[in-house]
């Protein structure tokens, strides 16, 4: 859990995404035309677009090129045709990766997923390799501030939650099963409580200390495999202390 919720917190710091809207469009078009192609067009029906749609609202994509992306998954108008798939492997330190992501061709996109790998100090392995790592699981943060943790917790499990952790930091951390996890969402915000973040995920079910020796270059590899349009989400299992991403932030 720490691996993803500290990498979470360093992509906020880096505020990185208003120079890369561009991409962030691109890979919610995308996950917006295979969610339509996959579930259909409507995403009262389709879980899966619903939470794509969402995503796309949260970068301010204009309603034009949601409606557009929806009807190229759908077939209504032409489009390129995508198709999903994950790479694995490790990076420096030891830490496993797992990425999922979509492609018109997936030779090309293996030889430069595997090139970023070996480029920053990773090695790209089979399927499989990393997989047994991690579990699929509905994730949730909300604010200390806004609920106690006793109200929290009974508000969540009603609602189908598998359980509430009370982090370091000022959030509390929800998870649910994959299946459970929009019913959660909505009961959250229906209590008037508005998450700080949330997803469909891939937590790590144990995490890899990382040292200063190693930390810098780990994060330049998973910041270059999500800088690659065909990669939609990078998971990890890494545990970098404190010290040390302070002494990477001040760089």
């Amino acid at each position: 859990m720490s691996g993803h919720s500290k990498w979470a917190g360093i992509k906020h710091k880096k505020a990185i995404i208003d120079k890369k809207k561009g991409k962030v469009w691109t890979k919610a078009v995308r996950e917006i035309t295979i969610a339509a192609k996959l579930g259909g067009g409507d995403p009262d029906a389709n879980p899966r677009l619903r939470r794509a749609i969402d995503d796309a609202k949260a970068s301010n994509m204009p309603a034009e090129n949601v409606k557009r992306a929806i009807q190229k998954g759908t077939g209504e108008i032409p489009g390129v045709v995508f198709e999903e798939l994950t790479f694995e492997g490790y990076g420096p330190g030891k830490v496993a990766i797992y990425c999922e992501g979509s492609t018109d061709s997936r030779n090309r996109t293996t030889n430069e997923i595997r090139h970023i790998f070996e480029k920053n100090g990773g090695s790209m392995g089979t399927a499989g390799t990393v997989a047994f790592l991690f579990e699929k699981k509905g994730y949730i943060t909300v604010k200390k501030s806004a609920i106690g943790e006793d109200e929290l917790l009974g508000l969540v499990l009603d609602l189908g939650a598998e359980d509430l952790k009370s982090t370091e930091s000022d959030l509390y951390e929800i998870l649910t099963a994959p299946a459970d996890y929009d019913a959660v969402v909505k009961g959250v915000e229906a209590k008037g409580l508005e998450p700080e973040s949330k997803s469909i995920t891939m937590l790590p079910n144990t995490t890899v200390s990382v040292g200063q020796e190693n930390a810098g270059a780990l994060l330049k590899l998973i910041e270059t495999l999500e800088d690659n349009d065909d990669i939609s989400n990078v998971y990890t299992n890494f545990d970098i202390p404190d010290d040390v991403l302070a002494a990477l932030e001040q760089d």
